[in-house]
């Protein structure tokens, strides 16, 4: 029975939203696929995501970087974490050869602590790394790169260059220093378009326009503006502060109607720059009222590339605050859904990953 084994920064969800399509591919080519997870994930967000039956390590193997909500990193505390975490590497590397040496896997792949692929390697076992980033392109290009010791560096980028592969889903950053680069396409785990089914679970009338507002799980942002919003515009939001002092939001998430389901049938998004929404967006074709990110450095490659597949605007975090929304939100919703893009990456990935496994 082949075992994959996938480490996970748990940096909020995205990195095992962005992984878990390929698992779930990779298990459905083959049946008896045994899956390990490592990363301080909640359970029910992981069992949502990944197949029924995989056996859950709850450790981390990295560190991920802390937020001041969803918009803000907090970097200098960050990079202080990090350089803790590489002063006790030797240790950290004991445990995971342990882990290894336990779970016995085929292929390790990693979303994206750099320690699993470093041991991996260092143990001849096959490793890739899949992601629309590194921690270390992330850090040099932030407003600590130039704070970056340079040991803790070439680590980084030594664990992410040796790896077997390195698959960079678009859209990703360049990384164009990796030897072992892989370009492939989107991932995303796009739901059937269903807006008539998703206004009658809801209970909302068929000519109210449906926006959701999605900020990941790294904090929450308050809409301002007043109770409501535009008249015929119904909010729709997992997170419960966010109905506070609304009279046009409804809660879902509880009520059956997960998240992705919401997306693929909803007239427009409110997020951040991410990858899973804005891939997830630009794969069931919803126009997107991002809210900037200016501190991260991922962000102008998403902005960028989703800019070219949906209708986009941008909008501050400022404005947003005071409920200023209603211009670009409304040009959004009236240009209507675009052609969805395919989320080819789920395929490709698997096809380079099954030849790792077997």
């Amino acid at each position: 029975m082949p075992h994959l084994f996938v480490a996970v920064t748990a940096h909020g969800y995205g990195h095992l939203a962005q992984v878990a399509p390929v698992v779930s591919e990779l298990k459905r080519r083959l049946p008896n696929l045994e899956i390990s997870l490592q990363g301080n994930i909640a359970p029910a967000f992981a069992n949502a995501r990944l197949p029924a039956g995989y056996h859950h390590i709850p450790s981390a193997a990295d560190v991920p970087l802390p937020m001041q909500g969803p918009l803000t990193t907090r970097w200098v505390e960050g990079l202080a974490d990090y350089v803790a975490f590489d002063l006790d590497y030797p240790a950290h590397q004991a445990r995971q050869r342990q882990l290894f040496e336990q779970a016995r896997p085929d292929l390790v792949l990693a979303d994206i602590p750099w320690l699993p692929l470093d041991v991996a390697r260092s143990m001849g076992i096959p490793c890739a790394g899949l992601c629309s980033l590194s921690w270390y392109d992330i850090l040099i290009e932030s407003p600590v790169g130039s704070q970056l010791p340079a040991a803790l560096a070439q680590r980084m980028q030594g664990a992410y260059g040796g790896a077997d592969l390195f698959l960079r889903p678009a859209p990703s950053m360049p990384m164009g220093w990796l030897p072992n680069g892989r370009d492939i396409g989107p991932i995303a785990q796009p739901y059937r378009r269903d807006p008539v089914g998703l206004r009658q679970r809801l209970g909302r009338p068929a000519i109210e326009q449906l926006v959701l507002m999605q900020f990941g799980g790294t904090g929450r942002l308050q809409l301002g503006g007043g109770p409501t919003l535009i008249e015929g515009v119904r909010l729709l939001s997992p997170d419960a502060d966010a109905g506070l002092g609304r009279d046009d939001l409804t809660l879902i998430g509880a009520d059956g109607n997960n998240v992705l389901k919401v997306l693929a049938s909803c007239d427009a998004l409110i997020t951040k720059p991410g990858y899973g929404t804005f891939a997830e967006a630009a794969c069931n074709g919803i126009p997107v009222l991002s809210v900037e990110r200016q501190d991260w450095p991922e962000s102008r490659w998403l902005v960028d590339w989703l800019a070219d597949q949906v209708p986009l605007r941008e909008i501050s975090a400022s404005d947003f605050a005071a409920g200023q929304i209603r211009e670009p939100l409304g040009e959004l919703l009236a240009e209507g859904i675009a052609e969805p893009v395919a989320p080819t990456g789920v395929a490709e990935a698997a096809d380079l990953l099954i030849d790792l496994l077997s």
